[in-house]
């Protein structure tokens, strides 16, 4: 059997999920496309699953928040790698603010859970299923999740601060 490359990781991907895959693109040599949230654990399960994909290693899952994406507002990007082939590939989900359910990849990689945890804390992300999604850094009792865009990234009343060697 041939190794894997990005090429025959997209045509088993569009074979079996033809549609529900879009923004399909290539930066820096990391294969990277775009799919809904209810798709979301069918690819993975196929990719994890899959006797020749073998993609059994998610390495990164974090949140995102383009609050200027109407009705798109918080987004998820996982990047899950197959150990035996050396190849790599970035999903990403974006859906409404109002309504931020995912569904939890812990049953599929250990290392979800923690990502998990980190993305509901930051973000607000709810990940349906997950065995203990509770805040991982901040107090439990946070009504707030501080990495979303609508917080003041410096605290304006401060007056003990010399901004002059930073262009402001």
């Amino acid at each position: 059997m041939e190794p894997l490359n990005n090429q025959i990781l997209l045509e088993h991907l569009t074979k079996k999920f033809g549609d529900a895959l879009f923004d399909i693109w290539e930066p820096y040599g990391l294969l990277t496309l775009t799919t809904s949230r209810e798709n979301l654990l069918p690819i993975m399960e196929y990719l994890y699953y899959h006797e020749y994909l073998q993609m059994n290693f998610l390495t990164t899952m974090c949140g995102v928040h383009y609050p200027e994406k109407q009705g798109a507002e918080l987004g998820m990007v996982y990047h899950v790698h197959s150990l035996v082939h050396n190849v790599r590939l970035r999903i990403k989900i974006f859906f409404p603010i109002e309504d931020p359910n995912m569904p939890t990849l812990t049953n599929l990689y250990e290392t979800a859970n923690w990502m998990e945890r980190e993305a509901y804390d930051f973000f607000g992300v709810i990940f349906v299923g997950h065995p203990n999604l509770i805040r991982i850094l901040n107090v439990e009792d946070m009504t707030y999740h501080p990495l979303r865009k609508q917080y003041a990234l410096e605290d304006g009343t401060r007056e003990d601060k010399v901004d002059t060697f930073f262009g402001r």
